[in-house]
């Protein structure tokens, strides 16, 4: 799956208003990163790399294998596939965008 793909998915997932008031940023090294900026009103997805509240970490396929149900997320995290940096309860919360 592209960035681009990954992106729209989001941004249709997502819709105008996210449920989260944060910035989010998906970092898949060097594909690149999606951010999801919650604070804007509609929500902006995009794929600027800039400051986020809580960043995560994650290789497109894991990250893929996560939004299709599976590879179960706290088990991603608990075995290094996935790292969070920033605030870890938004990390938490992200079923509600991905599941």
């Amino acid at each position: 799956m592209s960035l681009e793909k990954i992106t729209n998915e989001l941004r249709t997932r997502i819709g105008a208003h996210s449920p989260l008031t944060a910035i989010i940023k998906f970092d898949f090294g060097d594909d690149g990163v999606v951010r999801i900026d919650g604070k804007s009103s509609p929500t902006v997805v995009d794929n600027a790399d800039s400051e986020a509240d809580c960043t995560v970490k994650v290789t497109m396929d894991n990250f893929v294998q996560i939004a299709e149900g599976n590879l179960n997320p706290q088990m991603a995290f608990m075995t290094g596939k996935l790292r969070v940096e920033g605030d870890m309860s938004l990390a938490m919360q992200l079923g509600s965008i991905l599941g």
